[in-house]
């Protein structure tokens, strides 16, 4: 071993030379006017949403056609507009749908192979939720509507492991 104690090299710190800081460090017009934009893009994002749930539907449909080994291949489509459902729902205060949609895609990953009649039947439970969100206007977290409904998917979830055998 060598008697020489450790050399600490320490990096360079430009991180901070390439970011423009201001006084207040955040430009609160700027904010604002973002915040405003969003406000008025709720009443598109229910058309929008709308839309990815009739897809939604679409997708599993097709999945459901499938034979086991085929759904989980299938179920990618379901996965991506979900996630994208996932992304959008807080922005637009509906937060239980990025509850609901994050359930849904964390479901989808953890599936075999094979996926199960009662697998699917998750995927669909799911789906219906966040039809019901919207159909309902549920924003936010849903209130007492909303705490029931994820509590009946988690048990749902748990009554059908998506490891379990197809």
């Amino acid at each position: 071993m060598s008697s020489e104690q450790p050399e600490f090299i320490q990096p360079p710190d430009t991180l901070k030379d390439k970011v423009d800081v201001t006084a207040g460090g955040v430009d609160l017009d700027a904010l604002e006017k973002a915040e405003a934009l969003i406000a008025g893009l709720q009443g598109d994002y229910l058309s929008w949403v709308e839309g990815d749930l009739e897809k939604l539907q679409e997708f599993y449909k097709a999945a459901e056609a499938a034979e086991p080994a085929d759904r989980r291949e299938k179920l990618r489509d379901v996965f991506s507009v979900a996630h994208d459902v996932k992304g959008q729902g807080g922005s637009f205060n509906y937060h239980l749908m990025t509850t609901i949609g994050n359930q849904l895609c964390r479901f989808i990953e953890k599936l075999p192979e094979q996926v199960s009649r009662g697998q699917m039947e998750v995927v669909k439970v799911h789906i219906d939720a966040l039809r019901l969100v919207i159909a309902q206007r549920l924003e936010g977290d849903g209130g007492r509507a909303g705490s029931n409904l994820v509590r009946g998917l988690d048990a749902v979830i748990n009554k059908v492991k998506p490891a379990e055998e197809g």
